[in-house]
């Protein structure tokens, strides 16, 4: 490993989550969006958005320096949002697919992109099962460039970040039979999965291909796994479902600014980004997705099956000295630790249905998870 005397430098972390609206008697997902995002703009302003579909709505945090703070200012969006939904009638929910799902398509949410996408994507879309939500982490760097150098080196890590927070076991009144079946929906959209290996000059000319050929509406469908901002200096770590467990959000947010920092200091002294072939990379997603922390990963230093948990560990280790320097370690430390205590999402999901023996009693879990704020 390249070492310094000084201390990793740390960038700062944001984080956008999508969340879903159900009706509070039905658990059924409510085209409510409009209505909430109204309500909730008036405290949040711009940092509540609407989705693809009128029954999800995203929050965008601040960027940040300090996990207290992303902690606060990720509570605070949850509240104020999930105050709206109520007062509409819904709650607010965090999975990355609908438990529960209505018949028919379902409209999309009205806008001219939207629209554009709904139509040369048909065949993808899949009514309010296809409401997908996902957790995006932002990672501050200098540049475009300095983005994709740090997606390079960060790529085999992404798996085990995927395991640790997978949070989509159901979707449409029954169990997937994997722990993220959000990954396995949205593989149906054009780019989805692990970055290719690229710098600055190969991004702008693919980017552009891509578009140009009409795979892509825009740049903004670039779906990779993590990916250069278009509107922001960052890089955006996409893998991951959204969590109702805020915990659970900002052990993925410590862990993956911590990597960063290692990563961007081992970048500056000219290290090269581990050479893993993306066909083992894309099998090591397609596990995480399937088997949560329970089944095996690739490591990324051998390329050898390695269990998922024995692997959250060498990432963890990895990240201590980014962690160390940001003041995290002992957070993300114990984060981890609760995490194995009570399991994923998806564990926690599939634990809430053996108790009750009804879907609707998952949702009112996630529901209530969603909103508190240990």
């Amino acid at each position: 490993m390249v070492t310094t005397d000084a201390p990793p430098v740390v960038p700062t972390v944001g984080v956008e989550e999508e969340f879903l609206l159900v009706d509070r008697h039905t658990r059924l997902p409510v085209e409510r969006a409009p209505q909430v995002i109204a309500a909730a703009a008036g405290v949040l302003g711009d940092r509540v958005q609407n989705e693809f579909f009128p029954v999800q709505v995203e929050v965008c945090s601040r960027p940040a320096a300090r996990l207290a703070d992303l902690r606060a200012d990720l509570a605070d969006l949850r509240s104020v949002v999930a105050e709206a939904a109520a007062d509409a009638g819904c709650l607010l929910v965090a999975s990355g697919t609908p438990v529960l799902s209505g018949p028919g398509p379902g409209p999309v949410t009205d806008s001219p992109r939207y629209r554009r996408m709904a139509t040369r994507y048909a065949g993808v879309l899949d009514g309010y099962d296809g409401a997908l939500c996902g957790c995006h982490v932002h990672l501050g760097t200098e540049g475009r460039g300095q983005a994709l150098a740090l997606c390079n080196h960060l790529r085999p890590w992404l798996p085990v970040v995927q395991a640790l927070a997978v949070n989509s076991p159901f979707s449409g009144g029954r169990d997937s039979g994997f722990a993220s079946w959000r990954t396995v929906q949205w593989s149906r959209w054009p780019t989805v999965g692990p970055p290719p290996v690229l710098d600055e000059a190969q991004y702008e000319a693919l980017a552009d291909a891509l578009v140009e050929c009409g795979v892509l509406l825009d740049r903004r469908m670039i779906y990779w796994y993590a990916r250069p901002s278009e509107h922001v200096p960052t890089l955006e770590v996409r893998i991951a479902d959204v969590n109702a467990d805020l915990d659970t959000v900002l052990l993925l947010a410590g862990l993956l600014r911590g990597l960063a920092a290692v990563l961007l200091d081992e970048i500056r002294a000219g290290r090269p980004a581990p050479a893993l072939p993306h066909g083992l990379v894309g099998a090591a997603h397609w596990q995480a997705a399937r088997t949560g922390l329970s089944g095996d990963g690739v490591d990324p230093c051998t390329g050898r099956h390695t269990p998922m948990a024995v692997l959250a560990d060498r990432l963890l280790e990895r990240a201590a000295p980014g962690l160390a320097a940001a003041g995290d370690l002992a957070t993300v430390e114990s984060a981890l630790a609760r995490l194995r205590a009570l399991g994923t999402g998806a564990a926690r999901q599939r634990r809430a249905l053996q108790r009750h023996g009804r879907l609707s009693d998952v949702v009112d879990h996630l529901a209530a998870l969603t909103v508190a704020a240990p």
